[in-house]
């Protein structure tokens, strides 16, 4: 790192400076081609070589990560999903914003890379006079005609220009690393978002399996009674159960309009617009059964944010470089051509020219510490932004540590769910045929149907949580972006 604009934190322990230099910053500089500033930090810590999580194929080239990751949403298989985030990356307002913003960064570099060359203005000016004197009786006139140009540069004598250019080149790529940013959040929040809306699909299709199964029951009962075999008291509970199912319908069926909505917003659609499209029940996306992650550095690095904390590191580094070339002298040129004429049609062939050339050469004395204090203003902007890309890098850390964990053990919460139910239906059949033959009372059929419908349902809520989980590992490690999308530095 620069020796200029760099300084030890007094409190930052040497654990945490290796973790500032865990991801070189000049390896984020892919998507620009002048940018200097961005240097590597001094220190280089070792990586682990695998992730903790025991269900991580943990060989760095089982395969290409990087591909894999750019499209995540295909692996699930589901064609809903892909054309849903497809439409929300092609129509989202949040992400005309940020790509407006992109644009805003390049106007600002072009006019930043316009103070390195010189000025040059043309104008052309007219006088006349007439004048009468009445002693002679006589008038006389007189015409002026001008042109001239003006060049003046400011010369960048000791880079202090180049330096702000430099910081408005890590300011666009900052820009578009936070756009790639917004196009992983809203893929993944879009992916997240339709999981929740098929299991929520998956736990009124339950309920209302079960409150058909209850419908029966409760007629059984009925008829037991109007029988004479069967009492008041059983069929009461046969229909208060039946009631008590029927009451969580409407719940679920808000729910579930609720979020089609929010699928809507989230493609730059008016809220009832997918309602059509999405109303058919359909299952809760699988998630992929491998997966394929190599070593921290090379799964953290595709990381916008990171990618973007490390170029407002290069930003700061450019700008307390520039603050302290202020000191240094500055020098400007001007010069100037113009010609004279008495006629405006004489221009061409002018009866006198004149030109001028003039340099200065300037330097401060005394500014009562104002260059110093903006040079100090500069280098704790610096430090700001080197906490921050520490932060940055800690945070991906540990979302692809608690995604790792989350698809580890809502894996094994499934398995286990998914067991308990296929015993609870076996329970729940039992518990009929015997009421039906009068071995058992009602309550024990009640009980059965009550635990199959809790388990169903737990069953359908972890099985989105298994995909979310994969969800959330995919947002962690960068993936939905691809670097031949992003705007490239150019001039």
């Amino acid at each position: 790192m620069p020796t200029e604009t760099s300084r030890s934190h007094p409190t930052a322990s040497p654990l945490t400076r290796r973790l500032i230099a865990l991801l070189p910053l000049g390896l984020l500089v892919t998507g620009c081609t002048h940018l200097e500033t961005a240097t590597a930090p001094a220190e280089v810590t070792a990586l682990p070589a695998t992730w903790s999580s025991p269900t991580v194929a943990q060989d760095a080239a089982a395969a290409d990560v990087s591909a894999a990751l750019v499209q995540w949403w295909n692996r699930f298989d589901d064609p809903m999903l892909t054309t849903l985030i497809e439409a929300a990356l092609a129509h989202s307002p949040d992400l005309r914003t940020a790509l407006s913003r992109v644009e805003e960064s390049r106007a600002r570099r072009a006019a930043a890379r316009a103070q390195l060359f010189p000025s040059l203005s043309a104008g052309v000016s007219g006088s006349g006079s007439r004048t009468r004197n009445h002693d002679t009786d006589t008038t006389s006139e007189y015409e002026s005609y001008g042109a001239d140009l003006n060049a003046s540069w400011q010369v960048d004598l000791f880079g202090q220009q180049q330096k702000a250019l430099d910081a408005s080149t890590a300011d666009l790529a900052q820009t578009t690393a936070n756009l790639n940013a917004a196009r992983i959040s809203l893929a993944a929040e879009v992916a997240t978002t339709y999981v929740n809306l098929r299991a929520y699909q998956q736990r009124l299709d339950v309920t209302e399996r079960s409150l058909a199964t209850r419908a029966e029951s409760t007629q059984l009962t009925t008829w037991r009674e109007q029988a004479g075999v069967g009492d008041a008291l059983e069929s009461r509970q046969a229909s208060a159960s039946l009631e008590q199912t029927r009451a969580t319908l409407p719940a679920l069926r808000q729910t579930i309009s609720e979020t089609r909505h929010r699928l809507a917003l989230l493609c730059g659609e008016t809220p009832t617009a997918l309602d059509t499209l999405l109303a058919p029940t359909a299952p809760v996306p699988a998630p992929p059964d491998d997966l394929a992650i190599s070593i921290p550095a090379e799964t953290l690095r595709q990381r916008p944010d990171v990618q973007a904390a490390g170029f407002a590191v290069a930003a700061a580094q450019a700008r307390t470089s520039s603050a302290r070339r202020e000191r240094l002298p500055s020098l400007s040129l001007s010069g100037s051509l113009g010609v004279d004429a008495l006629k405006a049609g004489d221009l061409f062939s002018p009866t006198a020219t004149i030109g001028n050339v003039v340099g200065s050469l300037t330097a401060p004395i005394f500014d009562a510490g104002r260059i110093t204090q903006t040079i100090r203003i500069q280098d704790e902007l610096t430090q700001q932004a080197l906490a921050a890309y520490e932060s940055t890098v800690l945070t991906a850390l540990g979302e692809v540590e608690n995604a790792l964990v989350a698809i580890q053990r809502t894996s094994e919460r499934e398995a286990s769910l998914a067991r308990a139910t296929a015993l609870a239906r076996e329970a729940e059949a039992l518990a009929r045929q015997r009421y039906d033959a009068g071995q058992v009372d009602f309550l024990t059929v009640l009980d059965a149907q009550r635990t199959l419908l809790t388990l169903e349902d737990s069953l359908a809520t972890t099985t989105a949580d298994e995909a979310n989980a994969h969800i959330q590992l995919y947002l962690a490690l960068g993936g939905g972006w691809s670097a031949s999308t992003t705007p490239v530095t150019s001039d």
